[in-house]
């Protein structure tokens, strides 16, 4: 019944130190091997997440995808090819980096295949270098970027009502008409206005003639929620907050040590 699976990485797919259970990779490769696609559906880049898709099997594979960016782009696995680029434009990217930067947060700047940093923080480099995410500090103007695909920019701080007040901010100066969100416990996001993870994953799906009903998503955070509203079978892992599980029509014994794995054992294989 189901064609493709999609999940969340960080605290879903993924143990808190960024390590995956074996556990998970069976059941992925079990999958896989029934036809079913698994795609991972991740707010960070495609090419922080090499050595994870070997784990899984899926590097360099033909027809094997990967949602990055919240939604911001499509990947096929082999040669890293751009199936879907939903792109900031750079006026409005500049604007909420503006606006970021009256708050004391790190900011992060997502080109299409690079990560640039404004003053970073040493709890978020700790948080990254968990992740194998590599980065290059940024200094100079925010013009540097207009020759560039920028994906998404975020902010870092622990501190929640540091990244509300900021969402709100964000919010407010557009008119609502722009994508905000959290995840990670850490982290405000920010994509062009209707893009999600939900939107991307159901591109692709209508590339490779599958439809809503025929994928299941699994997720844990509220940079999810645009997917898990979206596809036939919604499914939280045990650690997911309050607002995903809500939403889900399934939720998972374990956490992220083997949630996704109860999920394919129990609609897939």
């Amino acid at each position: 019944m189901y064609k493709i699976i999609t999940s969340d990485l960080d605290e879903t797919l993924l143990r808190k130190d960024g390590t995956v259970s074996q556990a998970n990779i069976d059941a992925i490769a079990a999958a896989s091997a029934q036809g079913v696609k698994f795609v991972p559906n991740t707010g960070r880049s495609f090419t922080s997440i090499q050595g994870l898709l070997r784990q899984l099997h899926l590097y360099q594979q033909p027809n094997e995808y990967v949602v990055s960016y919240n939604g911001g782009a499509v990947i096929e696995n082999q040669d890293n090819r751009v199936i879907v680029s939903n792109a900031m434009p750079f006026e409005e990217a500049q604007r909420v980096f503006d606006i970021m930067c009256h708050y004391d947060v790190d900011i992060h700047v997502y080109t299409l295949d690079h990560l640039y940093i404004y003053q970073p923080r040493d709890d978020d480099q700790h948080y990254l270098q968990t992740r194998g995410v590599h980065f290059d500090e940024m200094v100079g103007t925010f013009d540097q970027f207009k020759d560039d695909q920028i994906m998404k920019v975020i902010a870092m701080n622990p501190d929640f009502g540091v990244r509300q007040q900021m969402l709100q901010a964000v919010m407010t100066a557009f008119d609502q008409h722009i994508n905000c969100t959290y995840s990670s416990g850490i982290y405000m996001e920010v994509n062009h206005y209707g893009v999600d993870k939900g939107t991307a994953i159901l591109d692709l799906g209508q590339q490779l003639g599958v439809t809503a009903a025929e994928i299941i998503a699994i997720g844990d955070n509220a940079n999810d929620l645009g997917m898990l509203t979206k596809v036939g079978l919604p499914i939280s892992v045990a650690n997911g907050i309050d607002e995903v599980k809500q939403v889900a029509k399934f939720v998972t014994p374990n956490d992220y040590e083997r949630g996704v794995a109860d999920a394919i054992e129990k609609f897939v294989l």
